[in-house]
């Protein structure tokens, strides 16, 4: 059973993602520049008048404001929705390092570590022979050799003793 509280999150949220797939729309826009336009044109009218100039100012500022957060709160929302899909996949993948779960949770440098481990990872991988091939952070050195091994086995003709 939801509580009010949540029920006004969620409404907050449904309200942030409604007004930022509108506000990045062709019809928001083109409504924005009309209403530039208009403002524009109607300077000589007012004789480009402080108060003018106060109300595109004003306008524009109060409608940015309220924007950054409705759209960063929508942003938020898609971002973990996203991280949670990677994390599943990550999870799913018997090859995949699980080190990568929540690693966005991760410090700065505890994720340079990482990247480090990635660099000399593309290193082994542009050794190989085919970019089909792929390792896992935890596993990449040790199905490097096993790799290596195979493929000279099957180079290198059986020998048998005579």
């Amino acid at each position: 059973m939801k509580t009010k509280k949540q029920n006004k999150s969620s409404t907050f949220e449904k309200f942030a993602t409604h007004v930022s797939k509108a506000a990045g729309s062709t019809p928001a826009f083109i409504s924005a520049f009309l209403i530039v336009v208009a403002w524009a044109i109607s300077g000589p009218f007012f004789g480009y008048s402080e108060t003018w100039q106060l109300v595109i100012n004003t306008g524009t500022t109060i409608i940015t404001f309220l924007m950054v957060f409705l759209i960063q709160k929508a942003q938020n929302k898609d971002s973990l929705a996203i991280q949670l899909k990677l994390n599943e996949l990550v999870a799913s993948n018997e090859y995949s390092s699980n080190s990568l779960v929540d690693i966005e949770s991760m410090t700065e440098e505890e994720m340079i570590i990482v990247q480090k481990y990635y660099q000399h990872l593309s290193a082994l991988a542009k050794k190989d022979e085919s970019i089909r091939n792929s390792h896992s952070i935890a596993e990449a050195h040790e199905q490097h050799q096993r790799k290596d091994k195979t493929r000279t086995k099957s180079r290198t003709p059986n020998r048998t003793k005579k």
